[in-house]
């Protein structure tokens, strides 16, 4: 059995092993493949694995041989997902890998602004202690969350685990879900979207890209926003306005933003959120942690054991 690997650089920078997945047949592993190789590339294989490497209908019509697809994200939309049910081709998924990692890189972005470590670390190590004529200094002021609103927009399995955070800090809990439309003491205060903008001290998104909620950090929300708060995406980046961020930050509407998504990625030069005043931006990357990477190494592996056993899991448009 031939296997596929389109972009494993992604999943496993040489830091884990694919002798698990090399035992079910003959393994060819590619770190990142360019739209124009995918066919040429699958040609004979009966799986598929890839990340963020597009499968398309023209090419699935050309590999008569395939009969699985294993996506090594949540997300499953770079397969043509009505094309494999119609041919009987398997597709699976990898759910919850990354909740964890997801919510501790919120807060990763979340302490930069309130403790400003590497500002602080860095005027050590530049002498400014040494000189100092005091036993402690700050920059800058510094802030506890203890007692802060926790607006968190979405409130699926990521958004829960960001709120056990946040209570954990002393955060009071606000949140806007499609599922959670009463207060409960267990959750948070329940909020319509625009109360949601207006009361948090920190916002954090957490909501599918729907045509509903793209763009849904726009101008008339970054109004409603306290000038001291401080916007945290990690989920998808066409959920803010980046012109209208980048011109709210600026003008000192909002007090900052992290961000771990943006629109096109990678971004262009071009991008005015690169620039823009108080805005930290990761590489996309509050999902790879070593553990949350092993998870999903180890469930893509499961996955395509359990097809081949006859008792596919993880299977998604069944």
């Amino acid at each position: 059995m031939k296997i596929v690997v389109l972009d494993g650089r992604t999943l496993n920078p040489e830091d884990l092993s694919w002798d698990e997945l090399a035992k079910f047949g003959e393994l060819k592993i590619h770190e990142r493949t360019p739209p124009e190789l995918v066919t040429e590339r699958c040609a004979g294989a009966e799986v598929i694995i890839t990340n963020k490497a597009l499968v398309t209908r023209e090419t699935l019509t050309k590999l008569p041989d395939l009969r699985y697809v294993g996506v090594t994200a949540t997300g499953y939309n770079v397969v043509d997902l009505p094309y494999c049910l119609e041919k009987g081709i398997t597709v699976t998924n990898v759910p919850s890998y990354s909740t964890n990692s997801v919510a501790q890189a919120v807060f990763a972005h979340v302490l930069r602004f309130t403790h400003r470590v590497e500002e602080h670390a860095n005027s050590v190590r530049d002498g400014q202690w040494n000189s100092h004529p005091d036993f402690s200094y700050c920059i800058e002021a510094i802030d506890e969350l203890d007692g802060q609103n926790l607006g968190i927009f979405g409130y699926g399995e990521i958004g829960q685990a960001v709120a056990r955070l946040g209570r954990a800090f002393g955060m009071s809990i606000l949140i806007h879900s499609r599922s959670f439309g009463e207060d409960d003491p267990a959750h948070g205060k329940a909020l319509q979207v625009d109360e949601l903008f207006a009361q948090s001290d920190v916002l954090t998104l957490h909501c599918p890209l729907t045509p509903e909620t793209e763009n849904c950090v726009n101008a008339e929300r970054l109004k409603l926003m306290k000038n001291t708060a401080f916007l945290i995406n990690t989920a998808r980046g066409p959920l803010v306005d980046e012109h209208t961020l980048a011109e709210a930050l600026e003008s000192g509407m909002i007090a900052g933003a992290g961000l771990d998504v943006l629109s096109s990625e990678p971004p262009s030069p071009e991008n005015p959120l690169l620039q823009a005043r108080n805005c930290f931006i990761t590489p996309h990357y509050a999902w790879a942690t070593l553990s949350a990477r092993k998870r999903l190494m180890k469930e893509t592996v499961s996955n395509l054991r359990s097809f081949l056993e006859g008792k596919p899991r993880n299977v998604v448009g069944a």
